[in-house]
């Protein structure tokens, strides 16, 4: 599958690139990773093979995390949510490191619909 992405002009690399940025800045200006994730929605019926991977996965990476945050709040009066938060901050520091890397290598995500990383 990868030899056959190769093989296709990459139209999004600096857009996929500019989503995982925003993601990043999400973590200290939290509207940013909003932002991302809708202009992942927009953007992706028209991107090529690689970057409609890149698109899915970060899709998936906002809309986890936000479930796992919303965990994290919920359960922070009994102490788990600390824990949940601290899984949360890697989990997406890991997804979006590994998105970056491989976006910058013009390699597609694997298994864009994984729920880990």
């Amino acid at each position: 599958m990868e030899t056959e992405l190769a093989n296709e002009p990459r139209t999004e690399r600096t857009f996929v690139t500019i989503i995982y940025v925003l993601y990043f800045v999400g973590f200290f200006v939290a509207i940013t990773a909003l932002v991302g994730v809708i202009m992942a929605h927009v953007k992706r019926s028209d991107a090529d093979a690689i970057s409609e991977t890149h698109l899915q996965y970060q899709i998936r990476t906002f809309w986890i995390g936000l479930l796992m945050a919303v965990l994290a709040t919920l359960t922070a009066a009994i102490g788990i949510g600390l824990i949940i938060g601290l899984l949360f901050l890697v989990w997406v520091l890991v997804r979006c490191i590994k998105g970056v890397i491989r976006n910058s290598d013009d390699r597609a995500i694997e298994d864009p619909a994984t729920w880990l990383w």
